[in-house]
């Protein structure tokens, strides 16, 4: 249960911050300042949680690490589950404060960080151009928390790794679809948004779960297992180093 509660506060705290990013100060901090909300809260969770749950906070991440079998199948329904149930929580909450500033906010008609295509897309970008942004950019994040999460890889900097994609992927994608590789993140705007936010949800569950499935298949084929020697050929490889040190 904890890994579940885990993913939930996870993502909870990805989207208020991020989303509220958007929705409180987006017109301040532009889109850097909010490409980089979303890439330090990742970073900020993947060693807050990461221990307990790995810190997916994603649906398409979670199917990325089932597909490559990183991941147990039997856990992968309750992780996205809690992360749909923490998007959710935390885009009500990130309403009920928009709404206590002066004025009516309606989420419909403001956008409320809800990720779109056509006259929703902040470029006005096309529905084909959103399907592969998602797919191509979920798929660069996916493969990064794979490679970063390898035990070949250095370890503790995988947090690093994993919230700095976000920030590079929010830069190139925010202008095109305000960025979704999300299914969760995509889903708890949208159903406040209600409207062509859910006529368009769609795109942002099938592209990023695509993505994810392209960045796993890329990495299994990418990813070779390390060599595994003998403890004799490990002695004999030690005693010629220290030959070669002596010499």
């Amino acid at each position: 249960m904890n890994r579940y509660i885990a993913e939930l506060v996870g993502t909870f705290v990805l989207v208020f911050a991020s989303c509220g990013s958007a929705v409180l100060a987006g017109d301040k901090i532009g889109f850097l300042g909010v490409s980089l909300a979303f890439g330090l809260s990742l970073l900020a969770m993947v060693y807050a949680i990461g221990p307990i749950s790995g810190c997916h906070i994603n649906p398409a991440v979670t199917v990325g690490m089932v597909i490559s079998k990183k991941m147990d199948a039997k856990y992968a329904a309750g992780y996205i589950v809690a992360q749909i149930f923490g998007a959710i929580l935390a885009s009500a909450l990130l309403l009920l404060i928009v709404k206590g500033a002066p004025g009516s906010y309606d989420p419909s008609v403001a956008g409320f960080a809800a990720n779109g295509y056509g006259e929703h897309s902040p470029g006005h970008y096309n529905l084909l151009s959103a399907f592969l942004v998602e797919i191509v950019l979920t798929s660069f994040l996916v493969f990064t928390v794979l490679g970063a999460t390898d035990i070949k890889a250095p370890v503790g900097f995988a947090g690093i790794a994993i919230g700095l994609v976000l920030t590079l992927i929010h830069l190139v994608g925010i202008p095109v679809t305000n960025t979704s590789v999300n299914p969760a993140r995509s889903i708890g705007p949208a159903i406040f948004v209600r409207g062509w936010a859910l006529s368009q949800l769609w795109l942002f569950i099938v592209a990023p779960l695509i993505g994810s499935a392209v960045a796993a298949g890329v990495y299994m084929v990418t990813d070779k297992p390390a060599d595994v020697i003998s403890v004799k050929e490990a002695e004999q490889a030690l005693g010629s180093e220290q030959a070669e040190r002596r010499s």
